[in-house]
């Protein structure tokens, strides 16, 4: 039997896809990290960083789920679901209509994902070892010792999380024409 806490509900879905929680997410985490660099006496200015930074985190994310819902012909609340379906692996729907929608989305995640890499990868390497440089040269063996390893953590991590997504989109691509 499944335990309470681990239940995915409706309830639970809509209230962690909605455009609110991820704007006051965004708002959080703009704040936090703000008051951690500037100190906590600049929390009028963090507040205000943070709020225009998640209005237009909101922006975004609505604006990616209203093209992929016009493109697959889904509704824009159908595409979170979409999507975690794919990343979690799961059976592809039933409905020919929503395999159609699903289908759809696959191809224009992955055809995105793979156009992207040949300069996203590059440009964040170059940034990343880049930064890493400029404090060696600086005199600074410490921050620069601290930025390459936090390149190479980075950049090995964002490596092995397309792989891994790529590899999901081509496992449910696989499942939805079988």
């Amino acid at each position: 039997m499944e335990r309470p806490e681990h239940r995915d509900d409706g309830f639970t879905r809509r209230r962690r896809d909605s455009l609110w929680a991820i704007g006051l997410g965004a708002l959080a985490v703009g704040v936090v990290v703000r008051l951690f660099f500037d100190g906590a006496a600049a929390w009028p200015s963090a507040l205000l960083g943070a709020a225009l930074m998640s209005v237009w985190a909101v922006f975004l994310v609505r604006r990616r789920r209203r093209h992929d819902a016009r493109d697959t012909g889904a509704e824009p609340e159908d595409v979170p679901a979409m999507e975690r379906r794919i990343l979690k692996g799961g059976p592809p729907p039933e409905d020919p209509r929503r395999r159609q929608a699903m289908a759809v989305l696959v191809e224009s995640r992955q055809r995105r994902l793979r156009r992207h890499r040949w300069w996203a990868f590059p440009l964040l390497a170059l940034i990343f070892f880049g930064t890493s440089v400029l404090w060696f040269v600086v005199g600074s063996v410490t921050a620069g010792s601290l930025t390459l390893v936090l390149a190479l953590v980075s950049l090995g991590w964002m490596t092995w999380s397309h792989l891994r997504f790529d590899r999901r989109l081509t496992q449910m691509r696989h499942r939805l024409r079988a």
